[in-house]
């Protein structure tokens, strides 16, 4: 939420510049309050387990939302019972002629496939077109975001001979960013994926930005410059034993490509719980894209169209800024001596 302060409080400017919310007197009598509408689009197969991680940290903020669910109407789930399906999830028909504060779309074990061969890629790309009129901003998670990338802007996915799997160091590409406001200077988010995207193409793109990235695992977060598209390659979203359940999943098939988790296990050691090293920062991120939608956002959803359309999403105050990091050396923790303190 907003810090209300009094109209020419000189700290005014300051919070601004530094991408902080700030509501004076004179807006706060006059704003209008409802719930957050937020859909979430669920490609995974473990979809209860899926719902559960999303709706934590989505209701892990003080601002009300209602969630709804919708799944892929040409895709038979294998792994979710259909009376789950037909008690909690929509078809998209079903909601296309209504307008959402904040779309969420998953990711899916599907990332060594090309993206025509995906049996639902059409209506993938169908609802990021619906989207793109209908939803105020979008995030995407993992192969969500990389197919997004590559129908929305051209951005090729990369296929990788070994899945980067395991906890990976990030590093803060924007110091005042709205998403990543609150960040430290290294952030640490989980990844499970046999492919990523090409990096130069996204550096090329002007309409994109790269938020966080990292020596081993690339672009973590990518977003567009307005905020209205947000790309998340790894799992921040993920519990404290998702990737030890998806390494024993994958090694239950034979999978050969797929390593031991790093940085996941102390002491390499699977005997032991796996350390969570990433729950503060998945929290702040998401908290940090509700709230800019929930300042940013109009009250009447009937207008979304417009301001899609207009490209004038956000508030009076720039948003669009060449990202400046943290840093002004080019040190790099992790790379040889852990965090750059301690010895490695």
């Amino acid at each position: 939420m907003p810090i209300k302060i009094p109209n020419q409080l000189p700290a005014t400017s300051v919070l601004t510049s530094e991408n902080i919310f700030v509501m004076t007197e004179t807006r706060a009598i006059t704003q209008d309050i409802r719930p957050l509408q937020i859909l979430l689009l669920n490609l995974m197969p473990t979809k209860i387990e899926t719902e559960t991680q999303l709706a934590r940290v989505l209701g892990n903020t003080p601002i009300q939302i209602e969630l709804e669910l919708i799944a892929p109407s040409g895709h038979v789930s294998k792994n979710t019972s259909q009376a789950h399906m037909l008690a909690f999830y929509k078809s998209f028909d079903e909601v296309r002629d209504r307008t959402f504060d904040g779309l969420v779309i998953t990711g899916a074990p599907v990332e060594n496939l090309d993206f025509t061969d995906v049996d639902y890629w059409d209506e993938f790309k169908t609802i990021l077109d619906w989207a793109s009129t209908h939803v105020f901003s979008t995030i995407y998670l993992c192969w969500g975001a990389m197919g997004a990338l590559y129908y929305r802007y051209g951005i090729h996915k990369v296929d990788y001979p070994e899945k980067i799997f395991g906890v990976f160091p990030q590093y803060l590409q924007d110091e005042y960013c709205f998403l990543t406001n609150g960040f430290d200077e290294i952030d640490l988010q989980p990844h499970s994926r046999l492919a990523g995207v090409n990096e130069n193409e996204v550096r090329a793109n002007h309409d994109l930005q790269i938020l966080t990235w990292g020596p081993q695992s690339g672009p973590g977060l990518i977003a567009t410059r307005d905020f209205s598209e947000v790309f998340a390659l790894g799992h921040w979203e993920y519990g404290k034993y998702t990737l030890a359940e998806e390494y024993e999943r994958d090694m239950a098939k034979g999978m050969t490509n797929v390593p031991f988790p790093k940085n996941y296990f102390p002491h390499d050691d699977p005997k032991l719980e796996p350390l969570f090293a990433w729950r503060a920062h998945a929290n702040l991120l998401w908290r940090n894209w509700l709230n800019w939608v929930y300042q940013t956002t109009p009250y009447d959803l009937t207008e979304v169209p417009q301001l899609r359309a207009e490209k004038k999403l956000g508030t009076d105050r720039s948003i669009r800024h060449e990202p400046g990091g943290p840093r002004q050396d080019d040190f790099k923790p992790f790379v040889h001596d852990g965090y750059g303190v301690i010895q490695g």
